[in-house]
C-alpha cells in the first residue's frame, strides 16, 4: 500500500490569517469546513503553489514543495496538483475534448486524443466532446474539470466547492459520482464545502476552520456528534447548546447529572468534568423524543421537559418544533418529528408539549474562558 500524503504547517497574518497544520494520506480525502473567511480556499490555493505564506512547509511523502525558512518554493507546475476551482475555470474557447487535453501536455501529441476520450467516458460526458462550455450545464462543465484535473495524473487532488454552482438534483448525482470515483484514486484529496452533508457523506476525516486556525478535526460522525465546544457546534449547525453544572458522577449507576436551571438532567457516566464544573452541552434532534398524549411510554420517563409549541412549520413530510420550556433564560429546544405525529398529536402554535432528552444523546463540552 502505498503510504505518501500531504503533510503541511502554515503561517500567514495577511490577507487571510491562518495557523493551520493539516495531514492528508494517500486514498483519504479531507473536508475542510468552516464560515466564509476561515481559510479554506486560502489553504488550498497554498497547497498548489498560488500564494506564499510568511512561513511553514510544505510535504508530499519525501517531495518538500515549501520551506520557507529554507529558501524553497516548487512551482505550482512540478507540484503536480489537480484543481478544480469553484466556477471551474475551463477555457470558453475550447470544447470539452480540448478543454482536457490542455491537461495532457506530458503525452505524445499523438496519445493525447485518446487519453481525454478516455477521461470523458469515465466522468460520463462521452458524445459531448466537442461541446464548449457555454454548450454544456453546470453540472457537465463540472465534469470537464474534474476530468481534466485528474488527467494531470496529480499527486494531489484539490475540490474547491465543486459542486456549489449547480441544483440540488444535480448535485447529489455528482457526490455519488466522486464517491465511487474516489475509490480508484489513491492519492490525497482535500474538499473545500460549505455543506456539511457533503462533508459527512464524502469526507474520511473533516478539520473545522475558524479565523484561520482548526478548531477540530477528526471523523465526520465523531465531530458531528462530539464537538469540542460550543462555537464547533454552532458550526456543526447544533440548534440545542446550553449551559449548566455538573451536578454528580455514579458510577455504580453509570450515569452523570447536571443541573440545568434547576432541572437535573441525566446522562451516560462522564467523569472528565469535576462535580461543580460549568459546563456547556448540546442535544441533538435525533435523541429528542416527543410524549405521545395518546399513549405514555416508559421512556418519558428519561428526562422529561415541558414547555409550550412557539413555532411549527410543516416541511414536506416533517414538522420542525421550536418549544419553549419553563426553566432559564436560553429555553428553547428545537426539534423535528414526522408532520403525521404533529397531527395526530394535535401540535399547534400555543399547545403545551413534553419531550424526553435521551441521556445517551447529552454530550458536555468544556466552557471557554474567553469569548469565540
Amino acid at each position: 500500500m502505498n503510504d505518501s500524503g500531504l503533510k503541511l504547517k502554515i503561517y500567514q497574518q495577511q490577507p487571510v490569517h491562518l495557523d493551520v497544520e493539516i495531514e492528508c494520506r494517500a486514498g483519504e480525502l479531507l473536508a475542510l469546513v468552516g464560515p466564509s473567511g476561515s481559510g479554506k480556499t486560502t489553504i488550498l490555493r497554498t497547497i498548489a503553489g498560488l500564494q506564499l505564506p510568511d512561513s511553514g512547509h510544505i510535504h508530499y511523502d519525501e517531495e518538500v514543495w515549501l520551506d520557507r525558512q529554507r529558501g524553497i518554493n516548487e512551482s505550482t507546475q512540478n507540484r503536480h496538483i489537480g484543481f478544480v476551482f469553484q466556477d471551474y475555470a475551463l477555457f470558453p474557447h475550447l470544447t470539452a475534448l480540448q478543454n482536457i487535453t490542455t491537461a495532457l501536455g506530458d503525452l505524445a501529441p499523438g496519445l493525447r486524443a485518446a487519453e481525454a476520450h478516455k477521461w470523458l467516458k469515465i466522468v460520463n460526458l462521452k458524445g459531448l466532446e466537442q461541446r464548449l462550455p457555454a454548450d454544456l450545464s453546470g453540472g457537465q462543465r463540472q465534469r470537464v474539470a474534474l476530468a481534466r484535473a485528474l488527467a494531470r495524473r496529480p499527486k494531489i487532488l484539490l475540490l474547491d466547492e465543486p459542486f456549489s454552482a449547480v441544483d440540488t438534483v444535480t448535485r447529489k448525482k455528482l457526490r455519488q459520482e466522486l464517491a465511487i470515483l474516489r475509490r480508484s484514486i489513491k492519492i490525497p484529496i482535500l474538499l473545500v464545502t460549505h455543506d456539511l452533508d457533503e462533508a459527512a457523506m464524502l469526507a474520511d476525516r473533516l478539520y473545522v476552520l475558524h479565523k484561520g486556525q482548526t478548531l477540530q478535526n477528526g471523523k465526520p460522525d465523531e465531530v458531528l456528534r462530539y464537538p469540542d465546544n460550543a462555537l464547533v457546534a454552532r458550526l456543526m449547525d447544533h440548534s440545542n447548546i446550553f449551559s449548566a453544572t455538573v451536578e454528580g458522577h455514579y458510577p455504580q449507576q453509570g450515569i452523570s447529572r447536571i443541573n440545568w436551571y434547576g432541572l437535573l438532567l441525566e446522562l451516560e457516566l462522564n467523569e472528565k468534568f469535576a462535580v461543580g464544573t460549568s459546563v456547556d452541552w448540546v442535544i441533538h434532534p435525533a435523541h429528542m423524543i416527543m410524549h405521545r398524549r395518546d399513549r405514555p411510554s416508559r421512556g418519558e420517563r428519561e428526562n422529561p421537559v415541558h414547555g409550550e409549541v412557539k413555532e411549527l412549520v410543516f416541511l414536506g413530510e416533517t414538522a420542525v418544533v421550536r418549544l419553549e420550556l419553563k426553566q432559564g433564560d436560553a429555553n428553547i429546544l428545537n426539534f423535528s418529528l414526522s408532520s403525521h405525529s404533529a397531527r395526530r398529536n394535535n401540535l399547534c402554535v400555543g399547545a403545551p408539549a413534553s419531550v424526553s432528552l435521551l441521556a445517551e444523546g447529552i454530550h458536555l463540552m468544556a466552557q471557554k474562558v474567553t469569548g469565540d
